[in-house]
């Protein structure tokens, strides 16, 4: 449907975004930042209560109650627990919910508990057939024997480095989750026997747990689990890797380095957990460092504990969670960049930029890690993380998104005072980061520069997860780093400009080159294609690509014919799960900005498929400024689907804001 004049047009845009806007300064934490949930599922919660049972810490009864309500809440229609939001249930997270409810002090036979059990009861295998993960938590608690699961030997962590299957070669939160479980692995690590485990054996297995003879199902796997099966060489690996455990008891020496072994994983998760202040790159990976520094009575044992807290998100609907993430530096910047967009919009929400600016300011990682190269890690000095840093954990596109913002407000006469501003020489260390991770092929990777060959793939452990052995060239965080290093030459045009221009020169050829035979990209960290399509979009457009190049066209020809008939756009996750673009039955706020972002700079903002989108944003946005709840919106390693909370609101104000910004003839 064609609006009747420029003038609604660019008004009702304008107060479309003022209005999201507004939302989204309502919710605008003290310090500046926003930061809304990424939904994940309550895998890490029941891991929480685990390990809270396995040290003997008791939890409050409002916390006990909070944590059953979020798995009330987040039950599937059968009775299991999935992967996401919008998974099937799982046997391993199933499992992991179960036993979690059960020494929450859920009775057997409790509407939540028993259900859980006789679906558990009804899959093919039932809980012997969980994942190896799974079966690592159950051999913690003494649910499963270790001799059911394939070896993590801590050995690996000593072998030469210049080995193209160390460890170190693995991507990092892969490489930190296996050094938990190698070091517990190693040290057959075991919660003490109690009456409870009895009973959890009892109604977890329909056989006498001793009479289960565990080392035949150390390759059987739920059918529902599966995302990546083992490939016949990783098998073979650990077929040899598991004999040569039952043959260490006989082996000379093999005891002295199975002790050194454990030493140097304990060193280096000391190290971690010291570097990141206890809380981890990642929860998951924290847990397992919490239980390894108690094994060893060492003093930080305490602090590490209390660093879990920091992933905890609570609410009385519901309830308490542990977060897989915490977005404050990415959220904040894109809500920047949605109010930069257009000058009137960000006029009126100057103090709330302002303070989200200081946010930025102040969360840049300024100081260098000691020890990072003996640890394996890149350097991390001027550089964001996806939170508030203080984990420091900083990632590409973090830096290069809150860079596009800090720029963006700069170019905006006295939004910040000069006195309040990022000096240029922390400007500069953090291009210099964002150039530091760029890969020999010319795209950008996340927290680190690709170290591993692709064949890394092929002994994929994970049988949950894909492509989550190594770094790879991502299609966003290229993209990414093209938009800022653009606006960093332009800003800053004598700061190393033969260096900028190579990087930038080769990730655009990088992009061109990864665009598909019908004009889409295929993403990774969102979902899915129209998600890559609009990084690619953006960033050739920053780059200086007009909007007849073919490249742009092609993509939005693809996304053109992607608009569904009532003006929206919608993807469904599927589309993540085979690389086959699938649409979703009802259009999403998100997937339609995403799509309008892209087109507006290419097509204009008067083409009929801009408007009947915008005029999408328009019918379904809510009274209040924000939009409706919606689907999945985002994925990390192929299968796990988030939901990131404020894409809904500050995407389509973004999409509305330029709109606006367009029609009145503004430049960016």
């Amino acid at each position: 449907m064609k609006l009747s004049s420029p003038t609604r047009e660019h008004v009702e845009g304008t107060d479309g975004a003022e209005r999201a806007l507004g939302w989204l300064t309502e919710r605008q934490h003290e310090d500046g930042c926003w930061e809304g949930e990424v939904v994940w599922c309550p895998m890490i919660l029941a891991q929480y209560v685990i390990v809270q049972r396995i040290l003997g810490r008791s939890l409050d009864e409002q916390t006990r109650r909070g944590i059953i309500r979020h798995f009330e809440v987040t039950r599937k229609q059968d009775s299991g627990w999935g992967l996401h939001p919008e998974s099937r249930s799982y046997v391993f997270v199933t499992t992991l919910a179960y036993v979690a409810l059960r020494l929450l002090g859920v009775s057997s036979d409790d509407p939540l508990a028993a259900p859980a059990r006789a679906w558990l009861r009804d899959q093919s295998g039932g809980v012997l057939a969980i994942p190896t993960w799974g079966k690592f938590w159950l051999s913690m608690l003494g649910l499963y024997e270790y001799s059911g699961m394939n070896p993590v030997p801590p050995e690996l962590f000593l072998l030469p480095r210049w080995l193209p299957f160390h460890p170190d070669r693995f991507y990092c939160h892969t490489r930190y989750i296996y050094l938990g479980i190698a070091y517990l692995y190693g040290r057959r690590f075991r919660a003490d026997a109690s009456a409870e485990m009895e009973q959890l054996r009892q109604e977890l297995y329909p056989s006498p747990y001793g009479e289960i003879d565990f080392a035949s199902h150390r390759h059987h796997l739920a059918a529902s689990d599966v995302y990546v099966r083992p490939s016949a060489g990783l098998r073979a690996a650990w077929n040899l890797l598991n004999a040569l455990e039952r043959l260490r008891p006989w082996i000379p020496g093999s005891g002295a380095l199975r002790r050194r072994a454990l030493g140097h994983c304990a060193e280096r998760i000391v190290h971690e957990q010291r570097a990141s202040r206890y809380q981890a790159i990642s929860p998951v990976n924290g847990l397992l460092n919490t239980l390894a520094l108690f094994d060893r009575g060492h003093t930080d044992a305490d602090a590490s504990l209390a660093g879990l807290e920091k992933w905890r998100w609570e609410d009385s609907a519901e309830g308490v969670r542990i977060a897989g993430a915490r977005s404050n530096a990415w959220d904040t910047a894109f809500a920047m960049q949605a109010a930069l967009e257009h000058r009137p919009v960000a006029e009126e929400h100057r103090e709330s930029l302002v303070r989200a600016y200081a946010y930025l300011r102040d969360t840049q990682i300024v100081e260098d890690l000691d020890g990072w190269k003996e640890h394996a890690r890149d350097r991390a000095l001027g550089g964001w993380c996806f939170s508030d840093g203080k984990h420091r954990w900083p990632v590409s596109d973090c830096t290069a998104e809150a860079l596009s913002a800090i720029l963006a407000a700069h170019n905006i006469p006295n939004l910040v005072p000069n006195a309040d501003r990022i000096s240029i020489d922390r400007l500069e260390l953090a291009a210099d980061f964002v150039l530091s991770r760029q890969n020999a092929d010319g795209g950008f990777g996340t927290y680190e520069r690709r170290r591993g060959g692709r064949l890394l793939e092929l002994v994929n452990p994970s049988e949950m997860f894909g492509q989550c052995m190594t770094e790879d060239s991502y299609i966003e965080c290229t993209s990414s780093a093209v938009k800022a290093l653009a606006r960093f030459r332009a800003y800053q045009p004598g700061w190393r400009s033969a260096t900028v221009d190579c990087a930038v020169t080769r990730a655009c050829r990088f992009l061109r080159s990864r665009q598909k035979v019908d004009g889409s990209y295929p993403g990774f960290w969102g979902i899915n294609f129209t998600y890559a399509t609009f990084f690619v979009t953006e960033a050739l457009h920053e780059a200086g690509a007009p909007s007849k190049d073919p490249v742009l066209q092609r993509a939005a020809n693809w996304l053109a014919g992607r608009q569904r008939p009532d003006g929206g756009w919608g993807e469904h996750f599927e589309s993540c799960l085979d690389g086959v673009y699938r649409e979703h039955s009802q259009s999403q706020a998100v997937m339609t900005a995403w799509a309008l972002l892209a087109l507006l700079p290419v097509l204009g903002p008067r083409s009929s498929t801009v408007e009947r989108g915008v005029r999408w944003l328009r019918d379904h946005q809510n009274p209040d400024g924000s939009w409706p709840h919606e689907a999945v919106n985002g994925v990390f390693f192929g299968s796990a689907m988030l939901e990131y909370r404020l894409y809904r609101v500050y995407f389509p104000a973004w999409a509305l804001a330029r709109h606006s910004r367009i029609m009145e003839g503004h430049p960016h």
